[in-house]
């Protein structure tokens, strides 16, 4: 099977390539190297099934694919703050620029959509019939409309040209590879108590997250794509289990050992209060459930870094 991933060199995107040679797909990947890391995919350079093309998705790309996975875009409100047009762009013009391709080759079409569509919600868990309370002219909204646009652009795509869809909504996600200075809490915790530096909790600290390991990540984007024609989407994927950034925090010193000071910042505009997926839909139409503890998951986390940045732990 020839599969196109875009984002490729990204977390979540190098994860997926992994998987999908290990199942001996040919697979081609895609990135703009923006936010993604070339380290991610070094240890594929040589694999006689995998080819890595440096491209910005908002240019059309030419190639016959039977699946596409369209993971392009920064993903931590650092860094798709950094360029909200071009965020904007890859989303929406980057988004069609795959549908069309899509279209093209006869391919199924895979969508990293995100609960970031559902804004700072009103409801909770947050299902995927709930349509979210996004501010759109707020500092977030080239991420969170874009993706709702890139979302839309998808169900005319099935509507008018007939093709075969598929829209995950990612909830937060951790593990290695993540980029140590991507401004995302998980690993901005994790490398502050590594280092000694203080830990930079927003707000109160009494804003949930809900955690979900890559690897159950990637297992939920496989179900997804592999299922039967007539699961569409949007699915929600990530881990029900709410926790606090706060009791995150706490957590984090605990497990390195630390001895930094955890230490409170003015909440970002648009910051959600709460986020938690009902992730029903996945469960009864993939099978699907979040299986790494949080605990495990983050033993993993540290280590890499540990390993990547030559840190001891205290």
């Amino acid at each position: 099977m020839r599969i196109l991933v875009t984002g490729a060199a990204g977390f979540l995107g190098s994860h997926l390539c992994d998987r999908l040679l290990e199942r001996g797909a040919i697979v081609t990947g895609l990135d703009n190297f923006q936010t993604g890391r070339r380290e991610n995919v070094e240890h594929l350079v040589n694999h006689p099934s995998f080819t890595m093309v440096e491209h910005d998705i908002t240019v059309p790309f030419d190639g016959t694919f039977d699946r596409i996975f369209n993971l392009a875009c920064p993903a931590s409100p650092p860094e798709y703050q950094k360029d909200p047009l071009g965020t904007m762009r890859t989303c929406v013009v980057g988004t069609d620029n795959m549908l069309a391709l899509a279209v093209a080759s006869g391919a199924r079409f895979f969508q990293a959509s995100t609960s970031e569509v559902y804004g700072d919600p009103e409801v909770h868990p947050q299902h995927e019939d709930y349509r979210g309370s996004v501010n759109p002219i707020g500092i977030r909204a080239c991420y969170d409309e874009g993706k709702r646009a890139a979302e839309t652009l998808c169900f005319d795509y099935r509507r008018e040209h007939g093709i075969d869809i598929r829209v995950a909504r990612i909830f937060n996600t951790y593990g290695p590879r993540m980029n140590p200075a991507d401004g995302r809490v998980v690993s901005n915790l994790i490398v502050q108590a590594l280092r000694g530096e203080d830990m930079t909790v927003y707000g109160s600290g009494d804003q949930t997250r809900s955690f979900c390991y890559g690897d159950d990540m990637v297992e939920g984007f496989l179900r997804l794509m592999d299922a039967p024609g007539e699961v569409s989407g949007p699915v929600n994927l990530g881990n029900p289990d709410e926790l606090t950034v706060g009791g995150l925090a706490e957590l984090v010193v605990e497990m390195t050992g630390t001895r930094s000071r955890i230490v409170q910042r003015p909440l970002p505009s648009d910051d959600p209060a709460r986020r938690c997926p009902d992730i029903s839909r996945a469960w009864e139409l993939l099978g699907w459930t979040a299986r790494v503890p949080l605990r495990d998951g983050l033993r993993q986390t540290i280590d890499h870094f540990q390993d990547k940045l030559a840190i001891q732990a205290p």
